[in-house]
């Protein structure tokens, strides 16, 4: 079992009121697997997403990810966790400025000290159709190869789970199914599991599981 969520919660406080954002979100997922977590805005989906990378901490339950226990690593040990087993796609991007595609994409396998860093990003650009943009920066780049470039980025950290915050969000039609494509043959390439969040029924449909969020709770 790559993931497992047990009655998850997340509250934040507003004014003199908690704002329940998540209440009792339980299920689980296997190594090789996809999932869709689908609903509208506001539903919780990107808060979810956020908590299963350990990019912030829940109020209650339990995230288990491959064996460890985020509910009980402080933010460095999250943060080592991360670097080791997870790749993320941010509906923001966050390439950073100063680097070009191909450092960008580089910088995560570096990190890890992982063997042939810029082969395996040269790699992933060639397959999201970016060989020619590899020294560009990212302000010299559209919103769409942005988001490719982070879909390279993420692929080429050699994560055990890939997160993706609406990947297709800002492609247009033909690279959007390019990406869709794209993420499924490197999950069916290796073990690596993929956990979506979009508003695309359709990528949602090709995902092995999916859950629905309303107002914060599964819908059944």
């Amino acid at each position: 079992m790559i993931l497992e969520v047990s009655n998850l919660r997340k509250e934040v406080s507003s004014g003199n009121n908690q704002l329940v954002i998540l209440d009792n979100v339980t299920f689980n997922l296997n190594e090789g697997q996809s999932l869709a977590i689908t609903g509208p805005s506001g539903s919780g989906k990107s808060t979810l997403l956020g908590l299963l990378a350990g990019l912030d901490e829940a109020s209650s339950g339990q995230i288990r990810l491959d064996g460890e226990a985020l509910h009980e690593l402080d933010e460095e040990q999250r943060a080592v966790l991360r670097k080791d087993k997870v790749g993320f796609v941010f509906q923001s991007f966050e390439l950073l400025p100063s680097l070009t595609a191909l450092e960008n994409v580089m910088l995560p396998s570096e990190l890890k000290a992982e063997d042939n860093p810029e082969q395996r990003a040269k790699y992933f650009l060639n397959r999201v159709g970016l060989t020619q943009r590899e020294q560009h920066y990212p302000n010299q780049l559209s919103g769409g190869e942005q988001q490719r470039v982070a879909i390279a980025r993420a692929f080429a950290c050699s994560a055990k789970i890939l997160f993706a915050d609406e990947p297709t969000g800002n492609l247009d039609p033909k690279n959007g199914e390019m990406v869709s494509n794209l993420l499924f043959e490197v999950n069916s390439e290796t073990d690596n599991a993929l956990v979506i969040v979009t508003h695309d029924h359709d990528l949602a449909d090709r995902c092995d599981k999916k859950i629905e969020l309303k107002l914060g709770k599964i819908v059944e």
